[in-house]
């Protein structure tokens, strides 16, 4: 299928995909329903409106999926994919039956996405005071005030990434040990990663 709308990146990648090919092609076809730019983004057919992205077709192991950049705004059933994931949203296949099946509710949604972009509707990002300091990070704190002036004085991605990843271990010693290993660079204005 080869229309004016159709990117010729897409067809390649279509070409070569070798698991989700058929549930690719359906999706595809629903989101050319639409007046959506077919582009391809992060090495995945995506769906722009006014180049907003709008949706975006992607496969994993276990299922294939419909992002929605914004999918926060539209339905509360549409999934997320981890916790630290604010504005997109997923709807999941693991055949093309189950797309055939959801259709109309599929076209519903990317109607309400564009309906969204056309709004200018943005997603509510958390403000780095919702993230939850651990409490092993608070102690530090309240021991080494000079600790928590340079955390405070770290950038809000910064302070983000160093709250995730202290977070993410599952022990307490874990998530002592590792600020333990940060905090020197804490001290000296720098982010996890620099």
């Amino acid at each position: 299928m080869s229309n004016s709308r159709t990117n010729p990146k897409v067809d390649e990648f279509l070409s070569k995909a070798t698991k989700w090919k058929e549930e690719y092609e359906k999706l595809r076809n629903i989101c050319l329903d639409f007046e959506l730019t077919e582009e391809f983004k992060w090495k995945h057919p995506c769906y722009t409106f006014n180049s907003k992205n709008i949706v975006l077709i992607h496969g994993f192991k276990e299922y294939c999926a419909l992002l929605f950049h914004k999918g926060a705004l539209i339905k509360d059933d549409l999934i997320q994919q981890t916790e630290n994931v604010q504005a997109a949203r997923q709807i999941r296949f693991t055949n093309v039956q189950e797309i055939v099946e959801m259709e109309t509710i599929l076209k519903a949604y990317i109607h309400e996405a564009i309906e969204v972009e056309k709004a200018g509707l943005e997603v509510d990002f958390k403000k780095d005071t919702e993230y939850k300091i651990p409490e092993e990070l608070q102690n530090k704190f309240d021991q080494i005030p000079a600790l928590k002036a340079a955390f405070e004085a770290l950038t809000p991605g910064r302070q983000r990434a160093y709250i995730l990843y202290f977070s993410q271990a599952k022990q307490s010693k874990t998530r002592e040990s590792r600020i333990e290993k940060y905090m020197e660079k804490i001290l000296n204005g720098k982010g996890l990663k620099d």
